[in-house]
């Protein structure tokens, strides 16, 4: 049976325009056994003329990673990185036999000729493999030309939501909150920036000793951020936090606990009422998340600006003008910041303005759009309590540069601001809205908060799980008369109080 056969014909293409892997075997293809020296045995391969040779080193038998996700139950992880050695010297092989200004993209007929340049590659190579082994070969080989190298199989695993490498040999996961190791490597760590390389080339983006640090996206949306020496002392350090490729709804939380059905009723009306708000949480709290959730409340037919300094939102509505930040050239200049595209985007005839986060002056700007007729403007930023949100606004606002009093600032505050939602991630990993705090106003030099949702946490389980509890204080918002003109009665129950006429 020829070697293209064994493969199992053309390779089936993945979600999201990530690499391909191969179709699942054929009921001909025979695995053969791995006791069997001919069958678990590589040799160095015979080359004619100055062709490179192939990594040595494969004579011992060779054992996989499982094909999904590449966890820590690899028996030998030294033959695992002489597979990645003999991967790697194939596709510098398909690639010399390419051209170097060739580009590959997810196509069929991609995928028909790299199986047959890596069958004839292979039979070059004169290596002896298990057809098991050879397939997992092949998807090594799709993954470093047409995806992200070895980490390309855990941004396929939608089990796992973070992928932090740090440096070559160390690459850790994030899965239901908690972190682990898996046994994923890369050969070293050029190898690690030929996969930065490839992630922010199409963005425009750069990467260098000069300015060692970047920020960019995945075609799915997923958030990256990268760092190489000399900032990164032991290697270059890649962080992926990956989107759910399902737009998640108020539904989706409400399922997972994130919040209950009458904290969704209460922020629907919120947000069709065009109230201002701001979502507030730690880093990895899921406020990006909570956002694009809350902007599919906003009507269809309002114009929507968004404004990020990396692209993440997913909104749902037609009428959306995407703007993102861009940084400066080589020579340090054309850098737009997302203070520059607050100040633009306010020209742009916007109803609704939604900031992807907030950090630094363009947090004054925002609050002044929000005073100024841009009612409904939702953004993010860092904090760990709603307290401590309106201090970050006051610091952040100061960073404008104008010389305003502390208490200004607080005036603006408290005017613009209607309601803060914090996001939180709790110690066993799980993520819930712990406080819905409405903005009431000033007194005297002090803004006033009322807490109208708030997370309660009772104990915790043997297993280590905390049991908590989301439920209302009692107290109705001042704004209610506005969530009332746009048609929102709420029930008393939603705000934990008992309707006349009924028992406790």
């Amino acid at each position: 049976m020829s070697l293209l056969k064994r493969l199992g014909g053309s390779p089936q293409p993945v979600s999201g325009g990530m690499p391909a892997t191969t179709a699942v075997p054929t009921e001909s293809t025979v695995v053969p056994d791995p006791r069997s020296a001919s069958a678990s045995v590589a040799t160095v391969p015979a080359t004619d003329g100055p062709s490179p040779a192939a990594p040595s080193g494969l004579s011992s038998r060779i054992e996989l990673p499982p094909e999904k996700t590449g966890k820590q139950n690899t028996p030998d992880s030294d033959d695992t990185g002489r597979l990645l050695d003999l991967s790697l010297w194939i596709v510098d092989r398909i690639q010399a036999s390419l051209g170097s200004q060739t580009v590959l993209e997810q196509t069929p007929e991609t995928e028909r000729l790299l199986q047959e340049r890596f069958a004839h590659i292979y039979r070059q190579a004169n290596a002896k493999l298990p057809d098991d082994q050879v397939k997992q070969l092949f998807r090594m080989v799709c993954d470093e030309l047409l995806g992200f190298g070895p980490i390309q199989c855990l941004l396929n695993d939608e089990s796992i939501t973070e992928v932090m490498v740090n440096g070559p040999k160390k690459v850790y996961v994030e899965q239901k909150g908690k972190l682990t190791l898996s046994s994923v490597k890369f050969a070293s760590d050029e190898h690690v920036l030929k996969i930065i390389d490839r992630i922010i080339r199409p963005l425009g983006r750069r990467i260098d000793r000069k300015w060692p640090m970047v920020d960019a996206r995945l075609p799915d949306g997923s958030r990256v951020n990268a760092i190489i020496p000399p900032c990164a002392i032991d290697g270059s350090t890649i962080t992926i936090r990956k989107f759910s490729k399902n737009k998640l709804q108020i539904s989706d939380l409400i399922k997972f606990g994130s919040l209950t059905k009458e904290m969704g009723e209460f922020l629907n009306a919120c947000v069709v009422s065009r109230l201002n708000i701001v979502v507030s949480g730690g880093t990895g709290s899921g406020k990006t998340t909570l956002l694009n959730v809350l902007s599919n409340f906003i009507p269809s037919d309002e114009r929507i600006v968004t404004i990020e300094d990396s692209a993440e939102l997913q909104l749902a509505q037609d009428h959306v003008v995407r703007l993102e930040a861009k940084p400066a050239e080589v020579d340090g200049t054309g850098r737009v910041s997302i203070r520059d595209l607050v100040i633009n985007s306010l020209r742009m005839r916007p109803e609704r303005v939604v900031i992807g986060e907030c950090r630094g002056g363009e947090t004054l700007d925002m609050l002044q759009a929000m005073n100024t007729g841009h009612d409904g403007s939702l953004t993010t930023l860092h904090a760990n309590t709603p307290r401590d949100a309106i201090a970050r606004m006051e610091t952040m606002s100061m960073m404008a540069g104008m010389d305003l009093p502390v208490r200004v600032i607080r005036e603006q505050i408290a005017a613009a601001v209607d309601l803060i939602v914090q996001q939180t991630r709790l110690e066993d990993g799980q993520r819930k809205v712990s406080h819905i705090t409405e903005v009431q106003g000033m007194e005297g030099d002090v803004v006033v908060l009322q807490d109208i949702f708030l997370l309660e946490i009772k104990g915790k389980t043997p297993e280590g799980k905390l049991i908590t509890e989301l439920k209302p204080t009692g107290v109705r918002p001042r704004f209610t008369t506005r969530l009332e003109a746009h048609g929102f009665k709420l029930p008393p129950n939603v705000f934990g109080a008992q309707a006349p006429g009924t028992r406790r």
